[in-house]
């Protein structure tokens, strides 16, 4: 049956100057915090506000002034990453209190398929956002060169040398597994291998650079076990291959906490102890670390920081009209060791 009753009429500005018996103006000066306006009159007005059910209209506010009001956040991840990873999780969550405090919308996009970037792109294009984040971006990926050839305000987290030269927040992914491997090295492990993923981005390869570094000629290629995706399943996969590979493998150094939560799983099944067979070191100190029994050692990096920092510097940028700063910024790590290692 349809629903023939009239939609309830919405309260307007000229209502609302109406119940607080002041002009359009002054309702327009308090609604958009201007000043010279004195205390009665903004008393009555936001009480006229609540009386007849004001709502602003914000699609017509961002009609006038051609501005959305919202930042993208663009995760270039497979579905199930994107619900699992701590890290985006914590990435979101940052982007979403710093563009809160703005005033701004968070809409999150999912890049899972080809299919997909060729929507985003589109929607990108149509100026239903002001800027964009770009979490996890790939080799050749199109939509940091739409973004790019758009002009539209952006910052990538993590720093990939093939893509357009936009803003970037990253940390020392390099350096920092490095320093891990070294420590794990100087447990006393002799035979350490390591269960690579992410190695299509710029994190991924520089986790596996850090990793040669800390072994130098001592790294034997048939401890590295390459994955695709930073997952559970992948530090399962790996950790089996490195134990047919090298049974006689002391310590892992996994490019991820899921991966390292993976790693350690297949161990159990294996019958072998951690640590004291294996030493086992992971990279995030993600919820992964905490849940992990052992509990992980791992590199603390600041998810929810790069992603609240990486919305400042796209509101940077609308605000100055694209003159904010170009460079990139990089944030401190810091390893954490517990139990596993």
């Amino acid at each position: 049956m349809t629903d023939t009753r009239p939609r309830p009429k919405r309260a307007t500005i000229f209502d609302v100057a109406a119940e607080a018996k002041v002009s359009r103006g002054t309702v327009s000066r308090v609604l958009n915090g201007e000043p010279y306006v004195s205390e009665s009159s903004r008393a009555a007005i936001e009480a006229a506000i609540r009386k007849v059910g004001y709502v602003r209209n914000t699609a017509a506010r961002n009609l006038a002034t051609q501005s959305s009001g919202a930042i993208a956040l663009i995760v270039h991840e497979p579905h199930s990453v994107f619900v699992d990873d701590p890290n985006i999780g914590n990435i979101l969550l940052g982007t979403n209190a710093a563009l809160s405090d703005a005033d701004y919308q968070l809409v999150s996009l999912v890049i899972d398929t080809e299919r997909d970037s060729e929507r985003v792109t589109g929607y990108l294009g149509g100026g239903f956002v002001d800027g964009a984040i770009i979490v996890s971006a790939r080799e050749g990926d199109p939509i940091s060169k739409a973004i790019a050839d758009l002009h539209l305000p952006a910052v990538m987290v993590g720093r990939p040398d093939n893509q357009p030269q936009l803003p970037w927040i990253g940390i020392d992914n390099r350096g920092a597994a490095r320093q891990i491997v070294e420590r794990l090295i100087g447990t006393g492990r002799r035979r350490v291998g390591m269960i690579a993923a992410g190695l299509d981005r710029d994190s991924g390869r520089d986790r596996l650079a850090g990793f040669r570094d800390a072994l130098g000629d001592d790294l034997d290629p048939a401890l590295v076990s390459e994955q695709e995706l930073y997952s559970f399943t992948a530090g399962v996969t790996g950790m089996t291959e490195l134990l047919d590979r090298a049974p006689d493998i002391d310590g892992v150094f996994c490019a991820s906490d899921a991966v390292a939560a993976g790693a350690l799983d297949a161990l159990r099944s294996a019958g072998r102890r951690v640590p004291e067979q294996v030493g086992v070191v992971g990279f995030d100190d993600s919820a992964w670390a905490l849940r992990c029994q052992p509990l992980l050692s791992t590199v603390h990096q600041p998810a929810g920081v790069l992603g609240a920092r990486a919305a400042e510097l796209v509101l940077e940028q609308i605000r100055s009209g694209g003159r904010g700063s170009r460079a990139g910024v990089m944030l401190d790590t810091h390893v954490v060791w517990r139990d596993s290692a």
